[in-house]
């Protein structure tokens, strides 16, 4: 999967069946507010859940510690509790 930081518009995206998906993110320090999920209706949960852990590895790599507030990606985070690591101390999921 290719995944594209736009840091215009704050958006890690990628193309998946001609349509764009999207996380948008906010970054504070060495934290990055995972705030918006967009992907359309019709797409797989198994692709979203590709899509999101391609993200985290991303993140990973940049060493940063993830803020999830979209409500479908704090649900990714409590049903993955491999990646509650990322997460800054003090935030309980």
């Amino acid at each position: 999967m290719d995944i594209k930081d736009n840091t215009v518009l704050r958006q890690f995206e990628t193309i998946f069946e001609g349509e764009l998906h999207a996380v948008e993110y906010s970054l504070q320090e060495w934290k990055i507010f995972l705030t918006k999920l967009s992907i359309p209706e019709n797409t797989p949960d198994e692709f979203a859940q590709e899509f999101l852990k391609e993200i985290l590895e991303i993140i990973r790599e940049r060493k940063l510690k993830v803020v999830p507030t979209a409500p479908k990606i704090v649900s990714f985070f409590r049903r993955n509790p491999s990646y509650k690591e990322m997460l800054p101390v003090g935030i309980v999921i």
